[in-house]
């Protein structure tokens, strides 16, 4: 125990004066001087607060999906897959942050401090390129850029299988010597070693920036880009008839919002993460290096709603659960033949897959475009039988 503690000022001690205009304490022991309690305890309650809404949100998620076979499809795993790692954030990194704050420093020790820094790190890694597997899906499904080759169960399980292990590669380094996660400048949360000025960690820190928020970035861009280009095409080509300018619009909305949401809740983390890499002698009040982690939690709250929640047959899953109707029950046991019907015609299966519908209409009058651009109609087959966003 008392190795520990050396440890721990002897790691506290290299944030240095640099860190803030007065000696820091060790925040293994007791709380930083020079900041309020009422500071602490507000965090503390907003830690609860997200903690519990995102909890609720993403256990939901899973029990719904886990509930109703229909939505246990291959475009449905990526968004169960975020659920998950936004389930574990929460569980993990929200349940310590809250408890830490309560007591106004890292009381648990070293070893939860390497825990906690791991393990959001590594499930926030999973659901950020979640996000960019989610976005490829989309634009797979929709715009086949491999012809006729349909999402199969296999190539979702592949696309989840090289999240997780990308996100570990990228985050384990630190507990083995490349950088280090430690405490953050207001001590009850523990993070990637960011202040530090050693070249070991620059590096880590430059190539870690690159591959968990630059490259899932432009995936996310380039693959709604595409989609967004294949949609106006088609809606100017049919949107004649005004059959297609409404759903245009609406997927619009849509992808922007999941963009914007994506960019608030990681830009100011990334940003704040390359400003004290690359000046780490600068000052920064202690509570305003606070906020950028904290907007990044929020993304575990903001995810379900803007993924889930507003996916219309999600919506009515979760509402049969609730409901525990007999009627509700009939209608969740739909045949493949009525799902085809649904598909095209159905309003309450979404605007992204009626859209789609009229894409393949398109595709089929255009033989310049007939092997560049398929739609969700399609995944009305024995292995895709509902309509998914």
């Amino acid at each position: 125990m008392d190795g520990l503690v050396r440890e721990s000022e002897n790691e506290s001690s290299t944030l240095g004066p640099s860190a803030s205009s007065l000696p820091l304490p060790d925040p293994f022991r007791h709380p930083m001087d020079f900041i309020q309690p009422w500071n602490f305890h507000l965090i503390s309650a907003l830690m609860f607060l997200v903690t519990a809404l995102s909890l609720s949100e993403n256990f939901t998620v899973i029990l719904v999906t886990v509930k109703f076979k229909q939505l246990r499809q291959p475009v449905n795993y990526v968004i169960v897959n975020l659920s998950v790692a936004d389930f574990l954030v929460s569980l993990i990194g929200g349940t310590i942050s809250f408890l830490t704050n309560m007591k106004g420093y890292f009381y648990m020790g070293r070893w939860a401090c390497v825990l906690e820094g791991f393990a959001v790190t590594f499930f926030g890694i999973v659901a950020l390129w979640s996000l960019a597997l989610l976005a490829f899906e989309r634009y797979f499904v929709i715009c086949r850029p491999l012809g006729n080759m349909r999402l199969r169960g296999k190539h979702a399980a592949l696309g989840i299988a090289f999240v997780w292990v990308f996100s570990f590669i990228w985050t384990i380094p630190p507990t083995m010597g490349w950088s280090s996660y430690t405490t953050s400048k207001i001590g009850t949360t523990c993070e990637p070693n960011w202040y530090s000025g050693d070249y070991n960690d620059h590096t880590f820190i430059i190539t870690f920036f690159t591959t968990c928020f630059i490259l899932p970035l432009l995936v996310i861009l380039v693959s709604y880009g595409k989609l967004m280009r294949k949609l106006k095409k088609v809606s100017v080509t049919q949107g004649r008839l005004g059959s297609t300018r409404k759903p245009e619009r609406q997927v619009t909305r849509m992808v922007i919002i999941m963009i914007l949401a994506f960019l608030i809740c990681w830009s100011p983390y990334a940003a704040f993460s390359i400003l004290v890499t690359a000046c780490p002698s600068i000052e920064l009040d202690a509570r305003l290096a606070a906020i950028p982690a904290f907007f990044s939690k929020t993304a575990t709250v903001y995810n379900p709603i803007i993924y889930v929640f507003m996916n219309n047959q999600f919506r009515r899953c979760l509402i049969q659960l609730f409901r525990c109707s007999d009627q509700d029950i009939m209608l969740s046991k739909v045949n493949p033949v009525s799902d085809r019907v649904t598909l095209t015609n159905n309003k309450n299966c979404g605007e992204m897959p009626t859209l789609a519908a009229q894409i393949t209409v398109y595709d089929r009058r255009s033989e310049d475009e007939h092997s560049s651009c398929h739609s969700y109609a399609q995944l009305a087959t024995s292995e895709n039988k509902v309509c998914s966003v």
